[in-house]
């Protein structure tokens, strides 16, 4: 009897030891320069902040350097908080097959190092745990989901996002999942829509303009009030701006449009705009800011295990 009641009291201890566990993921997002990982609670959909940590990357280096980088990273995380089974949700940049973990990422200048490799199996083994401990998702599916999971867009159930950084990224919330609609090669234009609505289109047509090299956006921010052609270049994107997001609402008919990316730091000078354009075209949808900012992906690489991993990528 008294060894029956210790067994029994052994596995009531190792199942509530899980169910701990269980409240708590690694959430990690895989930047174009950074990364940025914590540890979130899942029950009560926050990150546990004094597991934050957010450093810089060289995304040029050849793949040793990376995989150290996360591996350490991650292991500094993870000894932050007693976690007994630990599961990581990966928020990448594609092109990546997400389900195996191979990356296809090439001719980017970014990241070239990890093409071919298995980086799910790579990290595994690095990190001593099983495969099926890492999740990988698409960058821009992952900052919807942060934004359902926790953000601005909780209390909808038909979404679309779009990144506004380097480069373009788009995705398609339904029925609570989110997926990546891979809209940034799509005809626009002249062009394809990445060449019209990037932080490279704003340097291009700035220096077209004007003569002068800026670095990026946010100088292009801080002169617009005293500068003609900064503001000329903000009007030009808000209509670029405003024609794609039509475009994409009719294709998918959303209840919100959630935005999110560095671009979105200079929202003062074009979003007005565009969301009194789209009312002209008779489009009344909400046009939203992310509330999370950088750390919708990882919120949302994280929150892909309470969806059972749902979070598809085509």
């Amino acid at each position: 009897m008294i060894y029956i009641y210790n067994l029994v009291h052994h596995y009531k201890l190792v199942i509530k030891v899980m169910e701990a566990s269980g409240d708590i993921v690694l959430g990690m997002d895989i930047g174009g320069s950074h990364i940025t990982l914590a540890l979130v609670n899942m029950n009560l959909q926050t990150i546990i902040e004094h597991t934050y940590y957010r450093s810089y990357l060289n995304t040029r280096a050849k793949l040793e350097p990376i995989i150290d980088t996360w591996v350490n990273a991650i292991n500094s995380v993870f000894a932050k908080e007693n976690v007994d089974y630990k599961r990581i949700g990966m928020a990448m940049p594609g092109p990546f097959n997400y389900e195996e973990g191979v990356s296809f990422i090439k001719d980017n200048k970014k990241y070239d190092a990890l093409y071919g490799h298995n980086i799910k199996q790579i990290l595994a083994e690095r990190l001593n745990i099983a495969t099926s401990q890492i999740r990988m998702f698409n960058d821009a599916a992952c900052f919807l989901q942060g934004e359902v999971f926790a953000g601005i867009a909780k209390n909808y159930t038909k979404a679309i996002g779009i990144t506004l950084g380097t480069g373009l990224g788009t995705a398609i919330l339904s029925d609570g999942v989110a997926r990546d609609a891979n809209l940034w090669n799509s005809d626009f234009k002249e062009a394809k829509a990445e060449d019209y609505i990037s932080s490279r289109w704003f340097a291009k047509r700035y220096f077209e303009l004007s003569g002068i090299n800026l670095l990026d956006v946010r100088s292009l921010n801080e002169i617009a009030a005293e500068s003609p052609v900064a503001r000329a270049v903000f009007k030009e994107f808000s209509e670029n701006l405003t024609l794609f997001i039509k475009q994409f609402i009719e294709a998918e008919q959303p209840e919100v449009v959630v935005l999110g990316g560095n671009i979105t730091k200079a929202a003062a000078w074009y979003l007005p705009a565009v969301t009194r354009a789209l009312k002209r075209y008779g489009i009344d949808i909400p046009v939203h800011i992310s509330d999370l900012k950088e750390n919708a992906a990882l919120l949302g690489a994280a929150g892909c295990w309470q969806n059972n991993g749902k979070i598809l990528a085509v």
